[in-house]
C-alpha cells in the first residue's frame, strides 16, 4: 500500500482545513516545495497536492507551485494533484506541469465522461468526497444529491478512486475503515483512503483492507503524530 504525503495549497502555502471548512485553516508551511522535498527525503514516493483555491473557485492560482513541486521531486517521487480539475484543458496543463496523476472530483461527478477524455492525456483518479455517503462538490461546499456507492461504475477510465470522508478530514480521529472496505469490495478500481488518519494503528487497520491501494496522510505528519518513515514501516508490516 502506498503512502501519499499530503500538501494542501492555499495562497501558495501548505495548510490544512478541518472537515473541509475554509474558515478553520491552519498554515503549516510557507514553503510547500521544501515540504515536499522533505517528505521525499524521508521515503515518500507519492506527494498528494490539492489546490484548495481552485477547488473552491475554479481558478488555478497555485498551479505554478504544483509545477515547482513536481520539478523538485522528479525522478524520486510522483505527484498526484487535484482541486479545480474540471476540463480537458486543466488536465493538459497539469500533465505539462509534470504531474503523474490528476484527481477529478466535481468535474467528474457532474460529467462522468470527462474523466475518460482527460485520461487520454494523463492518468485520472476520481475524487469521491462525501458526507454521510452523499458526494460533495465545489470544494466540499455543496451536496451533489448522488450517493457514493451508486457511482462507482460510472468511471471506467479511472486509475483509482480517492475516497474522502469529509466529516473525518483533518480531525485525526481515525478513518472510516468499514466504509472504505465496503467501497473497495464494490469496485475493481483501486481505492485510496483519505480522511481521519491520526495514528500508526490507523494505517495498520487500513493496510489490512483488501483492495485498498493507498492512504493519504496530512495532518498527522504535520502535527508529529508519526513521520513518513514510520508510516511506511507500519503499512509494510501488515502486507508482508
Amino acid at each position: 500500500m502506498d503512502l501519499y504525503a499530503a500538501i494542501d495549497l492555499r495562497g501558495g502555502q501548505a495548510v490544512r482545513l478541518l472537515r473541509g471548512d475554509y474558515a478553520q485553516e491552519v498554515v503549516y508551511d510557507a514553503d510547500p516545495v521544501a515540504r515536499a522535498e522533505a517528505f521525499v527525503a524521508a521515503g515518500a514516493r507519492w506527494i498528494h497536492v490539492v489546490d484548495l483555491d481552485a477547488a473552491r473557485t475554479g481558478e488555478p492560482v497555485n498551479r505554478a507551485t504544483v509545477a515547482d513541486i513536481a520539478a523538485a521531486v522528479a525522478g524520486r517521487a510522483r505527484v498526484q494533484t487535484g482541486g479545480g480539475v474540471r476540463s480537458v484543458d486543466d488536465g493538459r496543463a497539469l500533465a505539462a506541469a509534470g504531474v503523474a496523476r490528476v484527481v477529478m472530483g466535481s468535474g467528474a461527478v457532474r460529467s462522468p465522461d470527462l474523466d475518460t477524455r482527460v485520461a487520454d492525456l494523463v492518468p485520472v483518479a476520481v475524487g469521491l468526497d462525501h458526507r454521510g455517503g452523499e458526494l460533495a462538490v465545489h470544494g466540499w461546499t455543496e451536496g451533489s444529491g448522488q450517493r457514493l456507492l451508486d457511482v462507482l461504475d460510472r468511471f471506467p477510465a479511472a486509475d483509482a478512486f480517492v475516497v474522502t470522508d469529509i466529516s473525518r478530514d483533518g480531525t485525526l480521529e481515525g478513518p472510516d475503515v468499514a466504509g472504505l472496505a465496503e467501497v473497495s469490495a464494490a469496485s475493481s478500481t483501486p481505492v485510496i483512503a483519505s480522511g481521519g488518519v491520526g495514528t500508526l494503528d490507523d494505517l495498520r487497520a487500513l493496510a489490512a483492507v483488501p483492495g485498498l491501494g493507498g492512504v493519504i496522510v496530512g495532518k498527522a505528519l504535520y502535527e508529529g503524530r508519526f513521520d513518513v518513515g514510520a508510516g511506511l514501516t507500519a503499512l509494510a508490516g501488515v502486507r508482508s
